[in-house]
């Protein structure tokens, strides 16, 4: 075949995909707007997406078995899907697109969602974020972008302490622009008389106060709200216990590990033992979160002995522009000249959600010179002898076919560096060119966002808190394929 006929043969294929994603968009669009249907690829979103984003979101199979999952077969699916008289749920088109032996794709359709059909929405909820810092705007932004149908939860409010006669606009500014995660995709209109922002069609109150105690939200209509509070003031039951003094007050998240009796969760790991009963919990560290699930996995699939856990994390907000002085050891130094060697917690915390890693787990942190995207350096014994290939192969099919698979991601790329994973999917990306085995020794580097992919858990603690959570569809993983070792993926 000559070189023009191979450039005819790419150009063509790729105009055959871009085809079938325009014909997807509406399709996606209106299952979520209409039936409260989120459509993910292989836990991907495609709501909002545009052409060329649904056309590379296909692209991600690759990572399993070298091959593209088709445009056209997930067309076929949301041409079948849309026939069908969907109740709210999230529906994965890669894990419909498997089915048994003898049934056709429709059938296998029609089988997986039918549980979904007359099932009522699960509800919504009403969120106050307390705090409208890093995570906080993050939370605001995320919430604000998608479908209250979809997500559960309905931002109602926002608690700050006023900090000049133009704080709304400030907030807003904000809330618009950010140097790490870029501009806002929305649309947002600053109504100064009443303390509000309207962001793409929900108004958000914004209340001025700095005790928790003293505010009365039922005023604004709030009722049986779940408040996160993202200031990390209060960390243990007595403080956060003071949110539930306000009226409107169901339930309280904390976006920093909790303290004392608090309830340490960790979505996908033991979010399970939330009950109706637990109305101050914590959505735990950026940090447990991203190592917990790999963690879990790799000890249940190969056992771990024991380990220790070494994060480079971007600097925080906590630590010093330049010297000066901090209660804390060495964090008085320069954030943004040092690397600054810290504790932390995380190590321990990840026994608190996996009980059979009790003792097994030590760690340290450096805090280094970047605003965003930390890399945790897991460094374990294990109980048998592993090969590179076989502990990759397994973490690679974890990250698509397990019930973790929206806490674990995977990438091979001989060129991926920290800003690649601003804003990523997964919690914790598993970085598989980096993966060291010896015998039983195991060095594992997991890539997390540190602000987008922790905050994105913590919704998923209060959906579950809040009981609004929407059900997954296929309900069971699909078994992953035969894999192959040593591929690389430079996308």
């Amino acid at each position: 075949m000559g070189d023009d006929e191979v450039r005819e043969d790419i150009s063509r294929e790729w105009n055959e995909k871009v085809t079938a994603a325009e014909q997807m968009v509406p399709l996606v669009g209106r299952l979520h707007r209409e039936r409260g249907v989120e459509v993910t690829l292989h836990g991907r979103s495609l709501v909002g997406e545009s052409v060329t984003g649904i056309v590379k979101a296909h692209r991600f199979a690759r990572r399993v078995d070298d091959v593209e999952f088709p445009v056209q077969t997930s067309l076929e699916l949301l041409r079948v899907l849309s026939g069908l008289p969907l109740g709210p749920s999230v529906l994965d088109l890669a894990a419909l697109s498997v089915h048994p032996d003898g049934a056709s794709l429709a059938d296998r359709v029609r089988s997986a969602v039918a549980g979904t059909q007359t099932q009522a929405a699960p509800g919504t909820a009403d969120v106050v974020l307390y705090g409208f810092g890093r995570i906080g705007r993050l939370l605001a932004r995320i919430l604000l972008a998608r479908s209250t149908t979809v997500s559960g939860l309905r931002l109602r409010a926002v608690v700050v302490r006023r900090g000049s006669g133009d704080d709304l606009v400030k907030r807003a500014s904000l809330l618009r622009r950010d140097s790490v995660h870029g501009a806002f995709e929305g649309t947002i209109t600053v109504d100064t008389d009443r303390d509000r922002l309207v962001v793409n069609g929900t108004v958000v109150q914004f209340l001025y106060s700095d005790d928790p105690a003293a505010l009365d939200y039922t005023r604004h209509g709030i009722r049986d709200a779940v408040v996160i509070d993202n200031t990390g003031k209060w960390r243990d039951e007595a403080g956060l216990s003071r949110h539930l003094e306000s009226p409107g007050v169901a339930r309280v998240l904390l976006t920093a590990p909790g303290r004392g009796s608090v309830k340490n969760v960790v979505h996908g790991l033991n979010h399970d033992t939330v009950g109706p009963d637990d109305r101050v919990v914590s959505a735990a560290s950026c940090t447990t979160n991203a190592i917990g699930p790999v963690l879990k996995v790799l000890h249940e699939r190969f056992g771990v002995e024991h380990g220790h856990v070494e994060t480079v994390h971007s600097f925080t907000n906590d630590q010093n522009l330049i010297d000066n002085f901090h209660k804390g050891e060495r964090r008085g130094r320069s954030a943004v000249l040092n690397m600054v060697l810290t504790e932390t917690g995380a190590a321990r915390a990840v026994a608190k959600a996996v009980p059979e890693l009790a003792g097994k787990l030590t760690g340290n942190s450096i805090r280094v010179p970047t605003p965003d995207v930390s890399l945790a350096v897991l460094n374990l014994t294990l109980s048998r002898e592993v090969t590179k290939a076989e502990v990759n192969d397994f973490l690679r099919s974890v990250a698509l076919h397990s019930a973790l698979h929206r806490q674990v991601d995977y990438v091979e790329s001989p060129e991926v560096v920290s800003t690649d994973f601003v804003g990523s999917r997964g919690t914790g990306v598993v970085d598989g060119l980096a993966t060291i085995a010896d015998g039983r020794h195991v060095v594992v580097y997991v890539w997390y966002d540190n602000e987008y992919g922790y905050s994105e858990q913590v919704l998923r603690v209060a959906g579950t808190m809040a009981g609004v959570e929407l059900p997954q569809v296929p309900r069971t993983a699909t078994p992953a394929p035969p894999l192959t070792p040593e591929r690389v993926d430079v996308t």
